[in-house]
């Protein structure tokens, strides 16, 4: 391309902004790039001055969504005002997917037709499939994360979709053993609804574990701009909770006998370095409700969605009222045989990520954005 590609990059929470991060990189290796749009720190550290505060799209659960529901509907506004502006020639929304689909109705819906992929797939494989079809007006590709998607978006007449694989891949290598013992890394989210209701389920756990004799010390590997709230948070806490971020994150995960992750993005990150895990999640009220519609168990960890099988125990509270079982963390430490059950499982899923499906293989998530590039310049659109 003559001249540098105009790229609009949406990324609404840190698992966005570091596969935001990792396209720009890729692109820039195949081309010169004008970067605008809404990201964090890493997307700032390739050079994007953000739009708004990232932080500001950082919700989960209708509970939160309520909360900031006129700040939001502005930001959608404002989203899809910047991209009709700027006319990029081509735009990527990260995951986020109520607010990245708002912003791309309202930029259909005034006219503009220039290429607009969404980076993750929504899980239409496991609940409302009927979103697949809804997808289909509002962008020209999807770039999947998990290598079945592709199939079941075609199967649910969705928008083309291409698997392209994880960042995390690249990020965090495999370790090369199991320690014998180590710390319990605790990792309760990093959106204000999910540090609400998941910091008193970790601060259970760290109490409960306290003298367990696999787990030398707890650690909370986090985003920088969470570690004064959350140090601040253990404080309180009877047992010594370490916070760390930037490299302290990859030193964590290299000397971790196992973790208690809430459920997303991190679960991933924790398969692909080997580390075993426990995965939870506390549904809000609204959550519960549509939990209960669906009628059967959601699996919540990345690694038993993508091997279709529970590699990893997920232990999932919808009910407020109830009481809360830890025991399956606990049964985790005292079982050597199903710590290497999980790290073996981990190295299968590597291999598959790695390879993609046989109808749907790994490719370039920068190949396809720039391929929807071209085709548009080609059309002269």
């Amino acid at each position: 391309m003559a001249e540098p590609l105009r790229l609009f990059v949406l990324a609404g929470e840190a698992s966005g902004d570091r596969i935001g991060a990792d396209l720009v990189q890729r692109l820039r290796r195949r081309t010169e790039l004008s970067l605008n749009g809404i990201g964090g720190t890493e997307l700032e550290a390739e050079g994007l001055a953000s739009l708004f505060p990232m932080e500001n799209l950082s919700v989960m659960g209708w509970s939160d969504v309520l909360r900031r529901l006129p700040l939001l509907l502005w930001r959608v506004r404002q989203t899809a005002s910047a991209i009709i502006k700027q006319r990029p020639d081509v735009v990527v929304l990260i995951d986020s997917q109520v607010f990245v689909q708002a912003v791309a109705k309202r930029v259909r819906r005034a006219g503009v037709r220039l290429p607009m992929l969404l980076y993750v797939a929504p899980s239409v494989w496991a609940w409302r499939p009927e979103r697949a079809a809804e997808l289909k007006p509002l962008f020209d590709e999807v770039l999947a994360v998990l290598p079945f998607e592709p199939k079941v978006m075609a199967e649910l007449g969705g928008p083309p979709t291409s698997y392209v694989g994880h960042p995390a891949l690249a990020r965090f290598p495999i370790r090369p053993a199991q320690p014998e013992r180590g710390p319990l890394l605790l990792l309760p989210g990093s959106r204000e609804g999910e540090l609400r209701r998941h910091l008193p389920l970790m601060r259970e756990a760290a109490t409960l574990l306290q003298a367990h004799p696999r787990v030398s010390g707890f650690i909370m590997p986090t985003l920088s701009s969470l570690t004064g709230r959350l140090r601040a948070e253990v404080a309180t806490w009877p047992v010594p909770v370490e916070v760390v971020a930037g490299e302290g994150r990859g030193a964590a995960f290299a000397v971790a006998y196992a973790a208690f992750a809430v459920s997303g993005t991190i679960t991933f990150e924790l398969a692909m370095s080997g580390v075993p895990m426990v995965v939870t999640y506390v549904a809000d009220p609204q959550q519960a409700k549509r939990a209960a519609k669906i009628g059967r168990p959601v699996q919540i960890a990345l690694p038993n969605i993508v091997l279709g099988r529970e590699v990893v125990p997920e232990l999932q509270f919808v009910d407020p009222r109830a009481g809360r079982s830890l025991a399956p963390l606990g049964a985790l430490l005292d079982d050597p045989d199903a710590i290497a059950a999980q790290v073996a499982a981990f190295h299968e899923l590597r291999a598959l990520m790695q390879k993609g499906a046989p109808e749907a293989p790994l490719v370039d998530p920068a190949e396809r954005v720039l391929a929807c590039a071209n085709q548009r310049l080609l059309i002269g659109s």
